[in-house]
């Protein structure tokens, strides 16, 4: 297992629609233990392979924050939405990608899941509160689209603009 390095917004790839995953090999089962590693250390709840440049239909997650609880580490391949809830939930949402930025995003607050595991065999799960924001921000990632893309443009563009000083930081350090 190998941390990976996170891309931070703006970048061109977090913006375009990850191909769907068509080999279930050793390669895949690398990059989902160390997609879970790079969220662990992050830390984060959620990943999506965009955010370490891998353009597959790939997300990892884990909304266990009690350290009491047994972590639930899931690995979910081409996963879709194949039912959502006409109830609404409102979190308040952070990103590996936009770090130290959050804002509250009103999102579906169950939604039902189909995809497939390690192995290509299909699964199917019914999620709600944090599971569900989370699972939805993450397939959101795998569609090019980010948390702030819900924001108003004035908000957005100060989101944006906060990240590209970081990003300029970050390279003349």
């Amino acid at each position: 297992m190998a941390l990976r390095d996170i891309l931070i917004h703006p970048d061109p790839r977090l913006k375009k629609p990850a191909d769907p995953v068509t080999a279930f090999d050793r390669e895949l089962r690398r990059l989902a233990d160390d997609m879970l590693e790079t969220m662990y250390d992050a830390p984060g709840i959620g990943l999506a392979a965009p955010q370490i440049g891998e353009m597959h239909r790939l997300l990892v997650m884990d909304c266990i924050k009690d350290d009491a609880e047994e972590a639930r580490p899931m690995v979910l391949i081409n996963p879709q939405i194949v039912w959502s809830s006409e109830d609404q939930n409102t979190y308040e949402e952070g990103c590996l990608s936009i770090p130290e930025q959050y804002a509250d995003v009103t999102r579906p607050a169950e939604v039902k899941v189909r995809w497939q595991g390690l192995d290509g065999g299909e699964q199917e799960e019914q999620f709600s509160g944090l599971w569900a924001t989370c699972v939805q921000h993450e397939i959101d990632h795998l569609n090019g689209k980010l948390f702030i893309d819900y924001l108003g443009p004035m908000k957005r563009q100060m989101i944006t603009r906060k990240m590209q000083k970081l990003k300029r930081e970050k390279a003349r350090a």
